[in-house]
């Protein structure tokens, strides 16, 4: 084969594997080989959820959007909540925090937003957004908020609070900060490089497929076996005890 005629080649093969990926992505799942244990996140986003046909797909756990800022309720968290328990998957809620409400502002309005229940998972709260806004908590103050919103919540629901957050988040604005918590770290299709001591549970793809779900789905593992990860549910373990 001659030179010209390989690099044709390969060059079709390229060509061929960048037109195939996007319908190959959502169902590239490499974390559950390892983290049996799988779960989603969900919002308004992914419309009228099939809670039966989702729990039937081998999915464990659910973490569904309550609330965001200090005034925005997801309008489809209720549902979600009552359903998700009816299937008998372990759930738990989350706030999409920003930079742009008070900690006591957004606390109120998640603890408005969910009930307290001892068979929940601990609350997660969301930290990726990084503004603008209108009129901005100064950037030096942004951890101090944070920590006071994960307090707040702590002291109302006794589970100490999960932070979700993106490598770009964790670097730009965390810096180090909270190095005892548990986090939830976003990583697609890779294993997580930050907080590899601390992250308890992985958002591994934001597109994936299951039954009862229309369109793109984000999908997660806890880093663990279904026992600890019962042990996770009930609130105890830390970072430092999962595998």
């Amino acid at each position: 084969m001659t030179s010209f005629l390989r690099f044709a080649c390969l060059a079709g093969l390229a060509a061929a594997m960048a037109a195939a990926a996007p319908f190959l992505y959502p169902h590239v799942e490499l974390a559950p080989w390892r983290y049996p244990v799988v779960g989603v996140d969900v919002s308004n986003h992914q419309g009228r959820i099939g809670w039966t046909a989702l729990a039937a797909s081998g999915v464990v756990f659910a973490y569904i959007k309550a609330s965001e800022g200090g005034d925005f309720r997801d309008k489809s968290f209720e549902r979600n909540w009552s359903e998700s328990k009816r299937v008998g998957l372990r759930r738990g809620a989350y706030h999409f925090f920003t930079l742009c409400r008070t900690a006591a502002e957004q606390a109120e309005n998640f603890i408005a937003a969910v009930p307290r229940d001892p068979e929940a998972l601990p609350p997660v709260v969301d930290a990726e957004h990084m503004g603008p806004c209108v009129a901005a908590i100064a950037e030096r103050d942004h951890v101090a908020v944070l920590a006071e919103f994960i307090g707040r919540l702590e002291k109302h629901y006794g589970h100490r609070p999960i932070i979700y957050t993106t490598a770009e988040f964790d670097a730009a604005m965390l810096a180090g900060a909270f190095p005892g918590e548990r986090f939830w770290a976003r990583s697609l299709l890779v294993p997580p490089l930050f907080r590899t001591g601390q992250w308890v549970i992985w958002q591994y793809h934001n597109r994936g497929r299951r039954p009862g779900v229309k369109g793109d789905l984000d999908l997660n593992v806890f880093r663990g076996t279904r026992a600890e990860f019962e042990a996770f549910s009930r609130g105890s373990g830390t970072a430092a005890t999962i595998p």
